[in-house]
C-alpha cells in the first residue's frame, strides 16, 4: 500500500507544473507559464487575472502580459502566458503546432458552430441514420492537409475596423476571406448516437444526433469550430463542436500546465516570502 501511495507521489511531481519564479524581477525579467484555462474564461480574464495579481503582490503599477494563442471561452487546456521580457517570445511561440481533443455533434447546427449559442437547424434522420463509423472517418480524410478555411463569423476577426463576433451577436455578417492553415491529422476516437431534447418542432423523445470523439494536430489559427462545421456539411447532416481541450502547443503539454487558482496561490506566496526577507 505504501509502495503505491509513494509511485502515485511519483506520478504526481512529474506531472506538476515546474516553478521557476520567487521574486518580482523573476517576473520582470521574464516566465513563461503554462496555464490549463478554465471553461468558460477567455484567455484575456486569465492574462488579466494573473497581471493583477502580480501587481497587486509586489505594489507595482504595471507589468506586461500576455498570451501566446487564444483558446475560446469553452475551451479548457493549454494557454501560454508571457510575463516581463519574455513578451517578446509570444509570436514565436504562438507559430507552434497545436493538438485539440474534443467532441462534434452531427445532426444540428449553431450560429457559432459550439455550445456558445443555441441550435438553429436540426437534419434529416434519415441522412443521419445512413451515417457510420467508415463514413465519418472517409468524410475527416478531407480536412487533412493544407486548406483554406473560412473562419466562423464569432471569431476574432477584424473587417473595416469591425470585429465579426461583436458584429456576429447582432445579427450582422462581415466579409470574412478564407485563411490558409494546416490540419497534419484528424483523428476520429469513438462516435455515439444519442437522443437530445429539440427546442421546438421535433419529439424530443425520437431526436437523435451523433456525437463525435476526436483529435485534431494543427497549425497556428486553425478554427476547430470550423472543422466541426465543415465535418456537417460534408456529410450533409451539420455539425457543432460541444467540447473542446487544447492538449499541447509546441512542446507545452496539458499534463505540465498550472491550475490557475494553484498558480495565482504560488504567485501570492513569493510576495509573503519577499516581505519577510
Amino acid at each position: 500500500m505504501v509502495e503505491k501511495l509513494q509511485k502515485r507521489q511519483e506520478i504526481k511531481s512529474k506531472m506538476a507544473p515546474t516553478k521557476h519564479f520567487n521574486t518580482l524581477e523573476d517576473f520582470l525579467e521574464g516566465q513563461v507559464l503554462v496555464i490549463d484555462k478554465p471553461l468558460d474564461w477567455t484567455s484575456f480574464d486569465v492574462v488579466n487575472k494573473l497581471r493583477g495579481t502580480i501587481r497587486h503582490t509586489f505594489n507595482i503599477k504595471k507589468i506586461k502580459v500576455g498570451h501566446a494563442g487564444t483558446l475560446d471561452p469553452l475551451a479548457t487546456g493549454v494557454l501560454v502566458v508571457c510575463t516581463g521580457r519574455k513578451t517578446k517570445t509570444i509570436d514565436i511561440l504562438q507559430a507552434e503546432q497545436k493538438t485539440y481533443t474534443g467532441t462534434i455533434r452531427l445532426g444540428v447546427t449553431t450560429p457559432s458552430f459550439d455550445s456558445e449559442t443555441e441550435v438553429d437547424n436540426y437534419c434529416d434522420l434519415t441522412i443521419l441514420d445512413a451515417i457510420n463509423s467508415s463514413s465519418i472517418e472517409k468524410a475527416s480524410i478531407k480536412f487533412i492537409g493544407n486548406l483554406n478555411q473560412m473562419p466562423p463569423q464569432y471569431s476574432a476577426k477584424k473587417v473595416d475596423g469591425v470585429t465579426a463576433y461583436k458584429a456576429a451577436r447582432k445579427g450582422e455578417t462581415v466579409a470574412l476571406k478564407p485563411k490558409a492553415v494546416t490540419v497534419n491529422s484528424f483523428e476520429i476516437n469513438s462516435f455515439n448516437k444519442i437522443v437530445v431534447d429539440k427546442v421546438s418542432g421535433v419529439d424530443s423523445d425520437n431526436y437523435s444526433v451523433i456525437d463525435v470523439n476526436f483529435k485534431v494536430v494543427c497549425s497556428k489559427g486553425t478554427y476547430i469550430r470550423a472543422l466541426a462545421r465543415d465535418l456537417g456539411k460534408e456529410l450533409n447532416v451539420g455539425g457543432t463542436l460541444t467540447a473542446l481541450r487544447r492538449t499541447r502547443s509546441g512542446d507545452f503539454m496539458a499534463e505540465k500546465a498550472w491550475d490557475l487558482t494553484e498558480l495565482l496561490d504560488a504567485v501570492k506566496y513569493c510576495g509573503i516570502t519577499a516581505k519577510n526577507s
